[in-house]
């Protein structure tokens, strides 16, 4: 069976080098990254994958027909994508894919004029058990969602940059976890936006860096949702993520809680936990690679992959408006 050639440009985020390893429809084809060892470059070289010096160099490479891209800074990202579109690649981007909703316009222009597509590494719900909680929702159990709460907190590091040019910022890059929670849990769209940020507790002092932000939303429904987004999860807690999604409804509620370590459904009678032991959740990759293979359908469409973004962006620019 063919598989797809990917090629890795940067390691500013979530680089999908693991997920290639005895991928069933796609495999390393050539990397580009900053400060490669001697010792790294003679190995992937001795496993035929092409080490690049700069991602033009990558982009010249006819085998590569996919460039995932962790861009050393996520402000270059969007130029990053749309020459790699240009280049005849397909494009799969750490999040936030673009920095603007301009910008993620100019993308998905180039794609369509290029005959290629660009996607985002949209997998938070692509787990267990948040795929199952989508379902519980679809089903109809809980009845009409009312009211969603999420929440994502990482832990503080001296490590974290203090401009939001190299990841995005707190809202941009964390928030859209929180964000794909919402919508891809429920199937609804955030309709409205407002947010707040602080910068208390940056341990580098006032400025720079938020540390907090509340996001409050809603849904097309009529519903309502609200976030909780921080760099304030303590080293006790034991999981690097503390996450957590509430969906409120008319008939019932469901939890998952303590970074996915605990999930509850209560409706007129207490169900206990959500249900995966007949799970069919599979990668989000892997279903991207294998559409991009054989042209097999999406889980979900390219518009609700990305609104989620489109909403963080939203959400980024009412916070700055907020704190004028």
């Amino acid at each position: 069976m063919k598989k797809l050639k990917v090629g890795l440009y940067g390691r500013n985020g979530h680089q999908i080098e693991g997920k290639l390893k005895n991928n069933e429809y796609a495999e390393l084809a050539a990397v580009c990254f900053r400060n490669l060892s001697d010792e790294a470059k003679e190995r992937y070289e001795k496993n035929g994958v092409k080490v690049c010096s700069s991602l033009d160099e990558m982009l010249k490479d006819d085998t590569v027909e996919l460039v995932s891209l962790c861009s050393p800074r996520r402000a270059d990202q969007e130029n990053d994508a749309i020459l790699c579109l240009k280049a005849g690649k397909h494009v799969y981007a750490e999040k936030p894919g673009a920095m603007t909703e301009a910008g993620l316009e100019k993308i998905l222009k180039t794609a369509k004029e290029c005959g290629k597509e660009f996607h985002e590494y949209a997998d938070t719900i692509f787990y267990e058990p948040y795929m199952s909680l989508r379902k519980i929702v679809e089903s109809g159990k809980l009845g009409a969602v009312v009211q969603v709460y999420a929440q994502k907190s990482y832990p503080m590091s001296d490590s974290r940059p203090q401009d939001e040019e190299t990841d995005g910022g707190l809202v941009r890059w964390v928030g859209i976890h929180a964000l794909r929670m919402v919508e891809h849990i429920t199937k609804l769209k955030v309709d409205k936006i407002d947010a707040v940020r602080t910068h208390i507790g940056n341990p580098k002092g006032e400025g720079g860096l938020y540390t907090a932000s509340s996001l409050m939303m809603t849904l097309e429904n009529g519903g309502v949702a609200s976030v909780c987004l921080n760099y304030l999860n303590p080293k006790g807690f034991g999981i690097w993520g503390n996450e957590c999604v509430r969906v409120f409804g008319t008939k019932g509620m469901a939890e998952i809680t303590d970074g996915g370590r605990h999930t509850h459904v209560y409706t007129d009678t207490d169900e206990g936990e959500i249900d995966t032991s007949l799970s069919d959740c599979r990668d989000f990759f892997d279903m991207l690679a294998e559409h991009l293979l054989s042209g097999k359908d999406m889980p979900i469409s390219l518009e609700e992959e990305l609104h989620p973004l489109r909403v963080v962006i939203r959400a980024h620019e009412a916070a700055k408006e907020a704190g004028k």
